[in-house]
C-alpha cells in the first residue's frame, strides 16, 4: 500500500516540477478552470486537465491579461502565477465610425508599437479590409506584440459581433454580415446623431430600390482619408468603389468601425420615403422627398 501511495506522490511531484512553456503575457478570459486551461491549450500553452484540478486547489485565476514573466518555469510556479500575477495595461479607445488604419496608427503612438508590423499582423488575420474592430475601450499590456495584440482585437471584436446577431436573431452569416456592416459603415459616416440614423438608414434603401447612387460623402472618408473634407475634386478622381458618386449600391467593403446604434438602424430603417438630404445650420439633417425641395434647403443651409 505504501508503495503505491509513495509512487503516486513521486508521480505528482515530478508533474508539478514538470516545465511549462508560455508566452510571457497571457490572456485569461471569463469562465471556469476548464475554460482557462482550454484557453491556454488552444494558446500553445503546455497544460492538461489535471492542472484545472490543482488550480481549484490553489486558487481562481486572475482575468485578463497576466504578466507570467518567464517562458518557461516550473508548473506549480505558473499555476501560482495564473492566481497572483497581473499584467500592467494601458486602455486604448476605437471610437464609432473610425477607420483601421487610423485605429492602427493610435496603437502604434499610444502603445509604442510598430505601425507596420500592426499592418502586417492585420492583412494577415483580419477577414474583410475594414470594418472588424468593434468600437469600443480596450485594456492592453505595456508589453505585447503587434500579431497578438491584432489577434486579441479580432477575437473579441468577433464575439461582440456575434452576441449582436444572437440579440438581433440574426442567423451569423460572414458574407451577409459583412453586407449589414457596409450599411452601417455608410450611416455611420452619414448620421448626424444616433437618432439620425434610422433616418438615413430609410434614404440608402429608397435610393438603391429606385436604381439611384447614394451619392453620400461619407463613403469618401474611407482609410487615409477618414477625418478629409470631401470635395468635387475628389469625387470626380476618386475612381475606387468607394465612390457612391460614381458607383450604384454600396460600397464593397464598410468604410469604418461601427456601432451597434448604426448595426441597429441598418437592419431597421424607419419606413419613409425621403430620397435627399442635407445638414441644416443647426447640425441636424433636413430630409425631403424631392429634388426641387432638396435644391432650396442646400440654399437655404448656406446662407
Amino acid at each position: 500500500m505504501f508503495g503505491i501511495v509513495g509512487t503516486l506522490l513521486l508521480a505528482l511531484g515530478a508533474y508539478l516540477i514538470s516545465t511549462v512553456t508560455s508566452p510571457k503575457i497571457v490572456y485569461i478570459p471569463h469562465g471556469s478552470v476548464f475554460k482557462t486551461i482550454k484557453h491556454l491549450q488552444e494558446e500553445g500553452v503546455n497544460v492538461h486537465l489535471p492542472d484545472a484540478l490543482l488550480l481549484r486547489i490553489i486558487g481562481k485565476p486572475q482575468q485578463g491579461w497576466i504578466n507570467i514573466q518567464d517562458e518557461k518555469m516550473s508548473r506549480i510556479h505558473f499555476l501560482y502565477r495564473l492566481t497572483t500575477a497581473k499584467a500592467a495595461t494601458r486602455q486604448v479607445t476605437l471610437i464609432p465610425g473610425e477607420t483601421t488604419i487610423v485605429f492602427l496608427q493610435q496603437l502604434s503612438k499610444e502603445l509604442s508599437l510598430d505601425f507596420q508590423r500592426l499592418q502586417e499582423a492585420y492583412d494577415k488575420h483580419a477577414p474583410y479590409k475594414e470594418g472588424n474592430f468593434i468600437p469600443d475601450t480596450y485594456s492592453i499590456p505595456n508589453e505585447i506584440t503587434e500579431e497578438k495584440l491584432i489577434v486579441y482585437l479580432l477575437k473579441e471584436s468577433d464575439k461582440k459581433i456575434k452576441s449582436w446577431a444572437k440579440d438581433y436573431h440574426h442567423p451569423y452569416n460572414r458574407d451577409k454580415w459583412l453586407q449589414i456592416v457596409t450599411k452601417a459603415s455608410v450611416i455611420q459616416k452619414e448620421a448626424a446623431s444616433i437618432s439620425d440614423m434610422p433616418y438615413v438608414s430609410s434614404v440608402i434603401d429608397n435610393r438603391i430600390k429606385k436604381g439611384m447612387r447614394l451619392q453620400m460623402d461619407g463613403t469618401l472618408n474611407y482609410g487615409e482619408f477618414s477625418h478629409q473634407k470631401v470635395t468635387a475634386h475628389r469625387i470626380r478622381t476618386d475612381r475606387t468603389p468607394y465612390n457612391t458618386y460614381k458607383n450604384k449600391g454600396l460600397p464593397l467593403y464598410p468604410v469604418c468601425n461601427v456601432s451597434k446604434d448604426a448595426i441597429d438602424a441598418a437592419l431597421h430603417p424607419k419606413q419613409t420615403d425621403y430620397l435627399y438630404f442635407v445638414r441644416g445650420k443647426n447640425g441636424e439633417h433636413i430630409y425631403t422627398s424631392y429634388f426641387s425641395t432638396h435644391r432650396k434647403n442646400i440654399v437655404n443651409a448656406t446662407k
